[in-house]
């Protein structure tokens, strides 16, 4: 029973299961750990060699005597730093391209999963899984399971050359080698876990802090709260420094134990091979070998203190990241084998593949019934709300800001669960494994496949135009894509551009204006292969007439390839194309903010004719 409870622990363990998604090569890995063991070695033969050349030469033998061990001291010199450098190569190139698959999968696995996932996670602790903690994990390799094999390779080696001479001394290197090897490396661990929790704790904090201040400045300076996000950010520094400052005591504390037990180690050998020169057992070159060579072996043991905090910080890492993934998967799946990882990845390269097919196949409505909108966590913004949208219809959401709009669009693109009521969509035959079948958003299946959300913030990439719009759909070739910039009123600005679809674009769109960033992300959604596409403002930072041109000649051609648009917007001028306008409205009751609820619906005739409110409105845009 403890057996089995051991394997099920280990087999739990958050760092275990992250390491199939990481695709080690482990050839490559035990060719980095032979090359590691290699250049220590060769510290090691160097060590012992010039030990016994030094005790040698002091005896004054014909030079001849000493060529043998001259040759061999430069051999080894130079192999250590050559060896040490085709390590360092090995490594760090089997670690960078971990790292990159191990991300690669991330994005594969929550797109196939439930996105709802990533709902409640703050934007900086999103960027801090998918970024620093990845980091996290993949320089285990480098810095955990490499130098763990180097010591355990070198360890043997050194107490099998001090046992060749007087094996009462490997006793004792070998007793030494345990403590540095295992002892330190555990208690170092043991308390460094604590302080890698704070410091993740304090980097997410940092990028939450970061973010806030570098996209919402001049809002922050104008309400007055800029000063305390600075305050914010400094507490947090204050901490992260705290917490970087701890960690480095105790492996000052680990190394100072390591410099003890090398003492041990060779006062040790010291003794015994004095006694066993005495006795005649032992040589006087000899003694040198074994009282010098421990000084080499602890080079590697006395990394592994740091070894075992990043094993600590990779295994916390990585606890963070699979928790993630079992979120999103399926079902709420987890995902502990590497067959379950592969599985997952199929699936996603599979939705990937069929997107164009499930856009041509799927005839259903996107419905929503007595949907109540909320953000996981939150209070409900928006209640009661009727929707459908069958392919080629254009349905717009109006109302003012804060009534719910957006948060009602990621509902209906299953971005997140609704608190109350359901939304549903047909999955076609290639995404749902056979038939026609519904599915909702409560999580029976994936209502979101085939529903592609452009927010108001949605991200430009810091790549090419080209790039950007390759994020809708992989296959996008240059004329596709200059078509789709001709559809949106960016031929023009194409043209300008030094290099054309190949122009690199600044970070979050920096380069643009408002208006080409617009148009930009609405091509983005026109290149979706998408049958239903949600559009959050898609005409904001547009002049009037701009915009009533630009979201009849897009939603129209849109609406007669047979896909279905919804689309939250505040400018009712241009709003004639659609074949449903639903007004959402506020509602107060008792000095309360209650959740909005749909105040009117129908055409923009009938609602101009009927609806004074929304009449009202209309004469004001």
């Amino acid at each position: 029973m403890s057996q089995t409870s051991t394997r099920e622990r280990i087999r739990r363990d958050p760092l275990i299961r992250a390491l199939p998604l990481l695709d080690l090569r482990w050839g490559s890995v035990a060719t980095a750990i032979l090359l590691g063991a290699g250049a220590l070695g060769s510290a090691l033969a160097l060590a012992a060699v010039s030990a016994w050349l030094i005790a040698r030469a002091s005896q004054m033998p014909p030079v001849m005597h000493l060529s043998v061990a001259v040759v061999a001291v430069r051999a080894f010199g130079i192999s250590r730093g050559v060896l040490r450098y085709l390590e360092r190569l090995a490594s760090h190139d089997l670690a960078l391209r971990a790292m990159a698959e191990f991300r690669t999968r991330i994005y594969l696995l929550l797109a196939a999963g439930d996105t709802a996932a990533l709902a409640p996670l703050r934007r900086g602790d999103l960027l801090a899984r998918v970024g620093k903690d990845v980091d996290d994990v993949g320089d285990v390799v480098v810095r955990g399971l490499i130098p763990a094999g180097v010591a355990l390779v070198l360890g043997l080696g050194a107490v099998g050359l001090v046992g060749a001479f007087l094996p009462a001394a490997a006793l004792v290197l070998a007793l030494c080698l345990i403590v540095s090897s295992v002892v330190v490396p555990w208690w170092t661990t043991s308390i460094s876990a604590r302080v890698a929790a704070r410091d993740s704790a304090a980097r997410t904090a940092m990028s939450e802090s970061v973010l806030r201040i570098a996209d919402h400045a001049p809002e922050l300076r104008v309400a007055g709260h800029l000063e305390a996000e600075f305050a914010q950010l400094n507490h947090t520094d204050v901490a992260l420094t705290s917490s970087t400052d701890d960690g480095a005591r105790h492996l000052a504390w680990a190394a100072g134990i390591n410099s003890l037990v090398v003492g041990v180690a060779v006062v040790g050998a010291l003794i015994l091979g004095i006694d066993a020169l005495e006795s005649g057992r032992l040589a006087a070159v000899e003694l040198a070998v074994i009282v010098l060579t421990p000084l080499a072996a602890f080079e590697a043991s006395g990394v592994l203190p740091a070894a075992a905090v990043q094993v600590s910080r990779s295994r916390q890492a990585a606890a963070r990241i699979m928790a993630l993934l079992d979120a999103a998967a399926a079902g709420g799946a987890a995902l502990p084998s590497a067959g379950a990882v592969a599985v997952a990845v199929a699936v996603a390269d599979t939705h990937t593949a069929t997107d164009a097919a499930v856009a041509t196949s799927t005839t259903s409505p996107l419905e929503a019934h007595d949907v109540t909108c909320a953000w996981p966590g939150h209070d409900p913004v928006l209640t009661g709300l009727d929707l459908r949208v069958a392919p080629g219809q254009i349905v717009a959401l109006v109302g003012p800001s804060g009534v719910g709009k957006t948060t009602a669009l990621a509902t209906l693109a299953g971005l997140i669960p609704p608190a109350g009521g359901t939304v549903s969509r047909a999955v076609s035959s290639a995404v749902s494994g056979g038939g026609e079948s519904t599915g909702t958003a409560d999580g029976t299946a994936p209502a979101h496949r085939d529903v592609v959300l452009t927010t108001e913030d949605a991200h430009v990439f810091h790549t090419s135009v080209l790039e950007n719009l390759r994020v809708a759909r992989a296959d996008v070739d240059p004329d596709q894509a200059a078509d789709a910039l001709a559809r949106v009123g960016l031929s023009t600005w194409v043209a300008g551009l030094p290099d054309g679809l190949d122009t690199i674009l600044g970070p979050s769109g920096a380069t643009i204006s408002g208006g080409e960033r617009r148009r930009l992300l609405l091509a983005r959604a026109w290149l979706s292969p998408a049958r239903f596409i949600l559009l959050d403002e898609p005409a904001e930072h547009l002049d009037a007439a701009a915009a009533d041109v630009l979201l009849t000649d897009v939603l129209t051609a849109i609406a007669a390839q047979g896909r279905g648009v919804v689309m939250a917007t505040h400018r009712l001028s241009g709003l004639g194309l659609a074949d449903e306008v639903v007004r959402l409205e506020a509602v107060v009751a008792s000095q309360a903010q209650m959740p909005a609820r749909v105040a009117a619906r129908g055409t923009h005739a009938y609602l101009l004719a009927h609806d004074p409110a929304y009449g009202s409105a209309v004469r004001r845009d």
